[in-house]
């Protein structure tokens, strides 16, 4: 089930992948669709070298971090890479998937990428996207929603983050270096972190 619901959520990556580097091709260096190919390519490799009896929500977490910060150039590389990694050091063998859990997962990568990034909301970055599905679940949890609803409610607030990111200048990256023209492009980051929780949300 983990094996497959990572293999479903790169499917959805590389099928984003022309569109994400057409993004990037705007305001940043072009790459950011075949540098997330790459790294759920490498995930889904390292995940085939682990037995199926060994295999746990905090290995896989673990591993696709650890895919992606060796084998990811950019930015994509580092702040996915330590994201994913710091999930797994949050989880255990145990872990089930419930608001909460999910609400956690998101917490800890968020904190995890203003820190190796330097950066906040309205940045013009991924957590753009990643920071309003933090808070709509944290919402959503408080107020004992289904698990179903609470996702939709996320996905919501996902989308409407990366319309966001339309409307604001970069202050990272490649593309802070276009400064106001950088405004009317989505950033590349915040749509796959929107691809990546939307196709999550599918496969559960």
């Amino acid at each position: 089930m983990i094996r497959e619901g990572v293999k479903f959520i790169s499917d959805a990556i590389i099928a984003e992948k022309d569109h994400l580097t057409a993004l990037d091709a705007k305001i940043g260096d072009g790459d950011h669709g075949l540098n997330m190919a790459r790294g759920v390519n490498s995930a889904l490799e390292a995940l085939d070298e682990i037995d199926e009896k060994n295999l746990n929500v905090q290995k896989v977490f673990k591993t696709i971090g650890q895919a992606f910060a060796m084998n990811v150039g950019g930015a994509s590389g580092p702040l996915y890479g330590t994201a994913f990694m710091e999930i797994g050091k949050n989880l255990n063998e145990n872990t089930t998937l419930d608001i909460e859990t999910i609400e956690k997962c998101l917490n800890v990568a968020v904190l995890a990428i203003q820190k190796r990034g330097r950066s906040q909301k309205g940045d013009k970055t991924m957590l753009d996207s990643l920071i309003p599905i933090d808070e709509s679940l944290k919402k959503s949890a408080a107020e004992k929603i289904s698990l179903a609803d609470a996702l939709d409610s996320a996905m919501t607030a996902a989308r409407e983050g990366v319309e966001f990111t339309k409307t604001i200048a970069a202050k990272k990256g490649r593309a802070s270096y276009l400064g106001e023209r950088s405004i009317g492009t989505e950033d590349p980051g915040a749509v796959s972190s929107l691809i990546i929780f939307r196709a999550f949300c599918q496969f559960l």
